[in-house]
């Protein structure tokens, strides 16, 4: 399953309102683009109009990935995921997988911190190892995949595996690895040259 950016705004979106706000699901056009453009919980914010969703619908309804429930007597068109967890999709995710999936489709690639942290409305998680096995499910089956952990960061990222192969991220070029890991070494360095400066401060002054 390759999905460009704005079919993975609009799966994760339809995904995350069914949990948030059943009351409203399925989505009518204009809520789903209300729900793509938000400002909050999503990266990168986008602005999309009516016509590039409808445009988007479109495509994910001829790969079958969503359904049209047509409105009758005047009542509005509103669509719904067949993504995961129905009758029709082979894919069927345990509640924490969803609410991870459907996380890493609306904010990109994130530490199993920030997925217990952000998860609340979606799936309930004891603690970050509940993240950290449902992670391991998913990669297991080639759902998600960790990413190297990022010079300074105590926490490796994670990424689903949907996205079209042309728009997934690249890896940091090597010589930018190299000039962060150098800097870093350097400062440790400095760290250590400054310690051993006050070792010395305190022993004269205590006459060792």
């Amino acid at each position: 399953m390759h999905l460009s950016a704005n079919q993975q705004r609009v799966i994760g979106c339809l995904l995350e309102k069914q949990s948030t706000t059943p009351e409203h699901y399925p989505l009518s056009l204009n809520a789903l683009t209300n729900a793509c453009n938000q400002k909050s919980n999503r990266d990168p914010v986008v602005n999309l109009s009516e016509s590039e969703v409808q445009q988007t619908l479109d495509e994910l309804l001829s790969q079958r990935l969503v359904t049209l429930d047509e409105g009758l007597s005047g009542r509005v068109n509103k669509y719904d995921h067949r993504f995961c967890n129905t009758e029709f999709s082979s894919l069927q995710l345990s509640t924490q997988q969803r609410a991870i999936i459907c996380l890493l489709l609306l904010r990109g690639a994130q530490t199993p911190g920030e997925l217990r942290t952000r998860s609340a409305r979606l799936a309930e998680f004891t603690n970050v190892s509940e993240v950290e096995t449902a992670l391991s499910a998913l990669a297991k089956d080639d759902y998600v995949t960790k990413l190297e952990r990022e010079p300074g960061k105590r926490e490796s990222r994670y990424m689903h595996l949907f996205a079209d192969p042309a728009i997934a991220p690249s890896p940091a070029p090597a010589t930018e690895v190299a000039e962060v890991k150098n800097d870093e070494i350097n400062e440790l360095l400095a760290e250590i040259e400054e310690l051993k400066a006050e070792l010395s401060r305190i022993k004269a002054h205590l006459g060792l």
